[in-house]
């Protein structure tokens, strides 16, 4: 089963940008923006544990730091992992901790992740 396609996402301050499916297998499903630059996957890799990854990745173009007259790619990654083991947890207790966290990092207009992108733990 997969995802809806296309997918929808909004980095400000640019507008929403849509992300049609660009490839399926097993257990992989990616999604592409048109120009390139936005990436999200999801995946889902079975052994002594389960792990069911969600992954965005963006690149855009910048001034080099080291040589401001000159542009230079960067990327980044932003994703979330669901370690769990074959059996004991059920999806409804998996989505509850997630909630959970989800609640704390988001409190506050995102406080907790702006320290975090700060530097503090």
């Amino acid at each position: 089963m997969s995802f809806a396609d296309p997918l929808s996402i909004t980095i400000s301050p640019a507008p929403a940008a849509p992300l049609p499916r660009i490839s399926v297998g097993d257990d992989t499903s990616e999604y592409r923006s048109s120009d390139g630059l936005i990436t999200l996957s999801a995946s889902h890799n079975y052994g002594k544990r389960t792990r069911r990854v969600l992954r965005l990745d963006t690149r855009k173009i910048t001034t080099d730091p080291f040589r401001p007259t000159e542009n230079v790619e960067v990327s980044m990654s932003h994703y979330m992992v669901f370690d769990l083991p074959p059996a004991g947890y059920t999806a409804a207790e998996a989505l509850e901790a997630y909630r959970g966290l989800k609640t704390l990092y988001s409190a506050t207009s995102d406080a907790m992740i702006v320290k975090l992108l700060g530097g503090e733990s």
